[in-house]
């Protein structure tokens, strides 16, 4: 099996302090994403934001951050795919109270992660604009590394502490809890999973769509990277036995201001029970802890944990 671990990421933890009592969006990583987009695109867009037009398309920064440009180009993906970022926020509460905090974790994958000042200004910039349609303003308080070392130091940026790591790394830690465990196991969706698997949009959980989307997404990265791997081949992971699954249906309204439109991301969570999970697939299934899988996982779909099932 190759090493197909060799991805660049930053994982950061921001903590957001409500200057006002307001509402929000259950789901917040969509708002949060929209604003970051439209505040990069009030600070840097130079023409109209029509894009598909623009001369400038190859050097925008905006595009470079919010639709990442692959170093190798998978035959399937589309064009202005989001892939070198994901953005998780699971505190699905709606009303706020002056001083109430709000968490949310921005994970930079590859060359993306260059772009970090750029990522926290136009955090900055919305927190005095305001997030979701009520304009709800707020301070950035706290940004974390994974070591919970503070990155922020009153208006300091303490580079130093900014950490890449690598997802083989990750892996290599994660494996450790299970090493010697050879039971069930557990895998837990926080968030929506969006799949399309033989041409339709999955509605039920499925142990051998999830292995094969969660191939592509490595393979995907690797392209990212411009890592040229065998994955593309496909169906070179164990598929698990699946013992027993519970799920539900779940989707997700945003309104995107850059095309004026509303949309709804549909998506299906719920956990799995899998059994005779080999090594290499366990893997796997960690690497994607931090990778998230399926579609629309910069707006933090598809985020799942891996347990040990108790007994």
């Amino acid at each position: 099996m190759g090493d197909y671990f060799n991805i660049r990421y930053v994982k950061l933890h921001f903590t957001l302090l409500m200057c006002e009592d307001t509402f929000l969006p259950a789901t917040k990583a969509s708002a949060i994403r929209g604003g970051i987009g439209e505040m990069l695109l009030r600070a840097d867009c130079i023409k109209d934001r029509n894009c598909e037009s623009c001369d400038f398309a190859d050097e925008c920064i905006v595009q470079r951050m919010m639709s990442s440009r692959m170093e190798l180009m998978p035959t399937f993906m589309t064009k202005g795919d989001s892939v070198g970022y994901v953005i998780e926020c699971e505190d699905y509460g709606e009303s706020y109270k002056k001083g109430d905090l709000l968490k949310f974790n921005l994970i930079l994958f590859g060359k993306n992660i260059v772009y970090f000042s750029q990522y926290l200004n136009a955090v900055y910039a919305l927190g005095m604009n305001g997030l979701g349609k009520n304009k709800s303003r707020f301070e950035i308080i706290s940004v974390k590394n994974t070591g919970n070392e503070e990155i922020l130091e009153n208006t300091n940026v303490l580079m130093n502490r900014y950490k890449v790591k690598y997802l083989k790394d990750y892996v290599k830690y994660r494996y450790k809890a299970f090493e010697k465990y050879d039971a069930t196991l557990k895998l837990k969706l926080y968030s929506p999973l969006t799949l399309k698997y033989k041409k339709e949009l999955l509605k039920e959980l499925n142990i051998t769509a999830f292995i094969e989307a969660l191939t592509r997404r490595l393979y995907i990265m690797n392209c990212f990277e411009g890592i040229e791997t065998d994955l593309v081949d496909g169906g070179i992971y164990v598929v698990p036995v699946l013992v027993h699954k519970t799920e539900y249906n779940a989707s997700i309204k945003r309104y995107s201001s850059r095309s004026d439109s509303r949309m709804t991301f549909h998506g299906v969570k719920g956990e799995m029970l899998i059994s005779d999970c080999s090594e290499d697939t366990l893997k796997l299934l960690l690497a994607g802890e931090i990778l998230h899988i399926g579609k629309n996982t910069s707006f933090g779909f598809g985020r799942y944990r891996v347990m040990k099932e108790e007994t």
